[in-house]
């Protein structure tokens, strides 16, 4: 599974990506849960928070849209660790 973060907005306004192939992952079952719940959230009506950040989350081609402080947990999670771990 192929999991691509992209956050937009912020204080400074800088976009920051990631993208992080699962195979081969010691732990590619949870973040395969985390991608297919993140995906199947509720879309939630948010223009965000001013110099708050907005984020597509894309899964295998698949994708959705959230903005801060309307995430939820799974999207949460699932955004820190591609951000960090991807490359």
């Amino acid at each position: 599974m192929r999991i691509r973060v992209r956050r937009t907005g912020g204080f400074a306004g800088i976009e920051k990506s990631a993208e992080l192939d699962t195979a081969g992952l010691a732990d590619a079952e949870q973040m395969h849960d985390l991608a297919r719940a993140a995906l199947a959230a509720e879309p939630r009506e948010s223009r965000g928070v001013p110099d708050g950040f907005a984020y597509e989350i894309t899964v295998d081609g698949r994708t959705v849209k959230c903005c801060d402080p309307d995430l939820t947990p799974e999207q949460r999670e699932l955004i820190q660790r591609v951000l960090k771990e991807g490359a």
